[in-house]
């Protein structure tokens, strides 16, 4: 049986996969998170895998509260780092693949033009030095795909759009920042893009190019940019007031750009990615009828 363990299975990519996942029939998907797979019990982690035999691990777990992160340093560094190193690792020994989920937090925000993999990360804060350790170590083996992806939003969980959904239909007005741009991903386009790369390295041994790539809705935007269009779409009447970084301080900071190049992982694995503007259709889709 092709098995596929999904860690982190109940967060907004794990619940996006488990959806997408009725549609590969000859893959036997394996669904996780923390209260049946403990992923910091490393001794029932090698026993799961070594009885499963997956064929791939796609890890969606990690720790994501970026502010809190701060004060919560330890935690952050055992989820974000120790944990994704010991998992490749165990993949590495049992045969299996590992897709592991990054952040465009790793770098810095002083480029003037869209990341590429290539370019040397700067994290400013413990979120994303943990998740730039977490690389470091899964980088050791050479079993795995990195996927760096940015502003995750999907119709479950926690997430920015719907935060500002529900502020908005509460407020006259809200701030928000319009000097932090970046790509808005849906979760469900990423979820898609994650289960084409594991079917194709199925049919074929040489379509599993292991390595670092990028990830996110095509276009650029600011936060602000984003709630404004997510308020359109929404008929939600509340004005959004841009304001800079410094108007809104929080204990982590952020880059204030961290555009990604893709053309890496589209020429590689074949993909065509879709506008955010076009997504952000599609979660209203789905957000409107739940």
């Amino acid at each position: 049986m092709n098995n596929i363990l999904i860690t982190g299975s109940k967060g907004q990519l794990g619940s996006e996969i488990e959806i997408l996942s009725n549609k590969y029939k000859k893959f036997r998907f394996l669904f996780h998170d923390i209260d049946t797979l403990d992923l910091t019990d490393y001794s029932r982690v090698e026993e799961f895998i070594k009885n499963n035999k997956p064929l791939f691990a796609v890890n969606c777990a990690a720790y994501t509260a970026v502010d809190k992160a701060e004060t919560n340093k330890e935690l952050a560094f055992r989820l974000n780092a120790e944990v994704p190193g010991k998992l490749a690792g165990l993949c590495q020994k049992y045969g299996a693949r590992l897709i592991h989920i990054s952040t465009d937090y790793v770098f810095d925000g002083k480029n003037y033009r869209p990341y590429k993999e290539s370019d040397v990360p700067n994290p400013l804060s413990v979120y994303a030095q943990s998740k730039f350790d977490g690389e470091n170590r899964i980088l050791e083996f050479n079993n795995s795909i990195i996927i760096r992806t940015s502003w995750l939003y999907s119709v479950r969980g926690n997430n920015f759009v719907k935060t500002i959904l529900k502020i908005g239909k509460k407020k006259e007005e809200i701030r928000v920042v319009y000097d932090q741009v970046g790509s808005p991903t849906y979760a469900a386009d990423l979820a898609d893009a994650v289960l084409k790369i594991i079917n194709s390295a199925v049919s074929s041994e040489n379509n599993f190019i292991p390595g670092i790539y990028h990830y996110s809705n095509e276009g650029v935007c600011s936060w602000y940019d984003l709630a404004v269009e997510a308020f359109r779409i929404a008929d939600i009447d509340c004005k959004v007031r841009p304001i800079e970084s410094k108007d809104y301080p929080v204990p982590a900071k952020r880059p204030l750009y961290s555009v990604m190049n893709k053309n890496k992982i589209k020429s590689t694995f074949k993909l065509e990615i879709p506008h955010w503007k076009a997504s952000l259709d599609k979660f209203f889709e789905t957000y409107n009828s739940i």
